[in-house]
Order: structure tokens, then C-alpha cells, then sequence
């Protein structure tokens, strides 16, 4: 697919610069004269401008500003940016002044704000969801690469091997156990996402607990020992009943909600009837081309779309214009 990495985190050539991470010395030279730091509050990062405008940045630190003094854990190395080297670092030792309602934080769609005293007038922490399509994709990449990465070692705190608590390494990159010298790397877990048609019909289906009349693609995590294509058909087959033959491989998307790879794929269903396993997913329906151009067009009366920003709106919206090639 020609337009692939125009998705959102899609890629924008970064350079990630893997051959500095290991000189612990050098990255913290760095970061103390040239360095830039992306901070980030409970996985949230510091933004500026307001998405509602459509458009957003990450604010870019240096490593004494007071916004960083709560960081209890070392700056992760993102890359380099035009020979910048970029760090991001967590700061959720940090209270905010205003209430903070715990049931917002890490739900599926978080709309709350928290504003540093210290920050940069205009800025805010914001949940990367809600400006993810208002960043450039050089500042989407590091949002993303950061998010993921201060997911993993949040819940990877402690060795898979021995138990003991584990140190950061080279750069962020790696946890290190010091007990029994085991060496962790990053997760990242590969769920495959299809566009299902039949003739001049796409397949759609709902989870239990998503906004009201929303639909999307289906989607499934790939198993051990399989491959994508067959977890494609699988996945498919066990929440809906449908039969896919052909599967084609389309676009990848990084998704750092908390850790995923999600592998676009388009495939040819064999049969109609549809099954729906309530255990996998709430409800499934084909939809006709000309029916979802209402849906996008916000004018259909059970149906919402995919939010933007996820790879599912992008290969909907593909189809329907005939750009999968």
C-alpha cells in the first residue's frame, strides 16, 4: 500500500540513533549540553498549543528545567532530531494542584488536562489519544515511542527470571537484573486489524464498553506459532463465524495503548452469515460502501466510525476511495 506510513505513527524516518545507547557516559553528556527532554506525567506528554485548533507539539526541556525535578527514573534516549539528541522522562512524582479524577486517567478516551506550574505558557499534559492526529509525524513517532516505552518499564519493574527488581539500560532500551544478570527488552505485542469485504460490503463490529453506535474493523492479537494471515482468519472466524480466503498484508501502525503493533490486513470473506461470539465482541454487521459513506459522513443513525487517528478509520477510508493498491 502505496500510502502505508501515512498513518498516524506511521514513521517519519527517525533517527533512533541505536549505536549510542550503550555508552551510558556519553548519552548523559549529552543530555546535560545538548539534549532535549519530552516529559511525560502518568504516560501523558507535555504539549503545546490546543488540539481543538488541530494542531499540537511536544515541548522539548532541557534537562535543568524544574519541570523535570520530580523525575525519579533516568531519561530514556529517543534518537536523534536533526543531531538533537531527544530524551523523554517521567515525572509522575509530581501532584498536580488540581484534583486529578483517578477514573479518567488511563480510560479509553481521557479528556483531562493537568497544567505544570513550571511548564511553558500554553502547555499541558494531555492523554496522547486526543492529540495524536494534531502532532507532525516526527513529533507523533516520539510520543509514541516514548509512551510505549514508559509503559514497559512501568510494568516491568521486577525480573521474569529470578524476581528481583530490576535497573534500566542502555538508554532506556533494556532492564538489567543485578541478581541474576538476565537482560529485558522492550514488548511490543502484534494484533492484527482486517478489512473484511464481501463484494461491496466491509465487515465491522463493536467491543462491550465503547461509546455508543461505535464500530470498527475487527482486530485480534496473533498467536504463538501462527501467522498473520492465519490469525487473520482465525480471528475472524471465531467472533463472527465468517470464512476469509485471501488475506493481503496493507499497513502498520505502532499503538502505544500500552504496547501494540497493529498489522493492517485486507481479506476476502468466502461466506456471509454471521455468527457473533458475545464472549469476543458485543455485535458485528456487514456494511454496504455507499451505507458507510453516511457513516463517515456523520449523517447514519446507528453508526459511528473509528476515532481518528486509528488504523481502522485510515483503511476504511482507503477503501472507499479505492486507494488500497
Amino acid at each position: 500500500m502505496r500510502l502505508a506510513e501515512t498513518v498516524t505513527f506511521g514513521g517519519s524516518d527517525l533517527d533512533r540513533a541505536a549505536a549510542e545507547r550503550k555508552d551510558a557516559a556519553a548519552l548523559h553528556r549529552m543530555l546535560a549540553h545538548e539534549g532535549r527532554v519530552i516529559a511525560l506525567w502518568r504516560g501523558k506528554p507535555l504539549v503545546d498549543g490546543n488540539p481543538a485548533d488541530g494542531a499540537s507539539a511536544l515541548v522539548a526541556l532541557r534537562a535543568d528545567h524544574p519541570v523535570l525535578k520530580l523525575a525519579a527514573d533516568p531519561p530514556i534516549f529517543l534518537g536523534r532530531v536533526a543531531g538533537t539528541p531527544i530524551f523523554a522522562q517521567d515525572i509522575s512524582g509530581w501532584t498536580p494542584t488540581e484534583p486529578v479524577d483517578e477514573a479518567q486517567i488511563g480510560a479509553f478516551l481521557d479528556p483531562s488536562v493537568q497544567m505544570h506550574p513550571a511548564a511553558p505558557d500554553g502547555s499541558a499534559f494531555r492523554e496522547l489519544r486526543t492529540v495524536m492526529t494534531t502532532l507532525a509525524p516526527r513529533d507523533a513517532e516520539l510520543a509514541a515511542t516514548a509512551r510505549a516505552l514508559w509503559n514497559w518499564h512501568q510494568s516491568h519493574g521486577f525480573c521474569a527470571k529470578c524476581g528481583a527488581a530490576s535497573v534500566m539500560a542502555d538508554g532506556g532500551w533494556q532492564r538489567v537484573c543485578p541478581e541474576c544478570g538476565a537482560h529485558h527488552f522492550p514488548r511490543t505485542d502484534p494484533v492484527v486489524i482486517m478489512l473484511i469485504t464481501r463484494g461491496d460490503r466491509v465487515l465491522l463490529g463493536r467491543s462491550p464498553g465503547w461509546p455508543e453506535g461505535m464500530y470498527s474493523l475487527l482486530a485480534g492479537f496473533v498467536e504463538p506459532g501462527e501467522t498473520i494471515e492465519g490469525a487473520v482468519r482465525r480471528e475472524v472466524f471465531e467472533e463472527t463465524a465468517v470464512r476469509v480466503g485471501r488475506v493481503d498484508y496493507l499497513a502498520g501502525q505502532p499503538w502505544p495503548f500500552p504496547s501494540s503493533l497493529m498489522i493492517g490486513c485486507r481479506g476476502e470473506a468466502t461466506s456471509d452469515e454471521i455468527v457473533v461470539d458475545p464472549v469476543e465482541i458485543e455485535a458485528a454487521q456487514w456494511v454496504s460502501r455507499s451505507e458507510m459513506l453516511t457513516v463517515f459522513a456523520g449523517q447514519h443513525p446507528l453508526i459511528r466510525p473509528a476515532r481518528r487517528g486509528a488504523i481502522a478509520r485510515f483503511l476504511i477510508e482507503h477503501w472507499l476511495a479505492d486507494r488500497l493498491d
